[in-house]
């Protein structure tokens, strides 16, 4: 199981705290970028991303919002990022994902696609045999905070299944209203790390992510 928190969720006045905590207890630090257009919400640029690499050796997630991922992906490639999803939705063309997924592998970072709730998983079926990640969005993406969707647990055992039928290695990533009342049955599912923001950063950081720990 890998760890992931949000950082979306973090509280920057608290920074350096926060992030000690999270390179001593989490595997990743998930890192959410959206440019308030395919999303309605602005977040982080890429100064911050080199704040995090400058900080922490973990493994830096960004998962791209945005309606132009490639020029996005270069920014954040450039930044410090050891791997870039973007959303199917972005293109919605297999062709363009594709060609995105490549030119993420050949900066050498992990390559990984996402999909929002409403669309259907199969849909990104072609990409999987590239794909280092699959990410589920388990709330509409957008925002912190938002409680999670049941719908995903059946995308997450479809994937789960493909992998398993055909000898694929890709990572399942699920994303959106995570926390230690539905982590076991995610991982039951077939998830292999939980992005989670508001339930480790609100309280103890440390014993939240045990708290997740504890679920496997």
């Amino acid at each position: 199981m890998i760890i992931s928190p949000s950082v979306l969720s973090m509280h920057y006045e608290n920074f350096k705290e926060e992030l000690d905590q999270l390179n001593q207890n989490a595997d990743w630090i998930h890192f959410d970028v959206m440019d308030g257009h395919f999303v309605p919400n602005l977040t982080f640029g890429p100064d911050i991303l080199k704040a995090f690499r400058r900080n922490s050796e973990l493994f830096l997630d960004v998962h791209l919002m945005v309606s132009d991922p490639e020029f996005f992906t270069d920014v954040f490639a450039k930044a410090g990022a050891d791997s870039i999803i973007f959303h199917y939705e972005a293109y919605q063309n297999l062709s363009k994902c594709e060609e995105l997924i490549d030119r993420i592998h050949d900066k050498y970072l992990k390559a990984g696609i996402s999909i929002k709730p409403g669309t259907d998983v199969k849909v990104i079926e072609p990409l999987l045999k590239k794909a280092d990640i699959v990410l589920v969005m388990s709330v509409e993406p957008g925002f912190g905070g938002q409680a999670f969707m049941p719908e995903a647990y059946d995308r997450i055992r479809w994937l789960d299944g493909y992998r398993k039928e055909n000898s694929l290695n890709y990572l399942i990533e699920v994303d959106g209203g995570v926390s230690d009342r539905n982590a076991h049955e995610l991982l039951s599912c077939g998830t292999d790390s939980l992005v989670a923001g508001s339930f480790i950063f609100n309280g103890d950081i440390s014993a939240n992510i045990e708290k997740l720990r504890r679920c496997e």
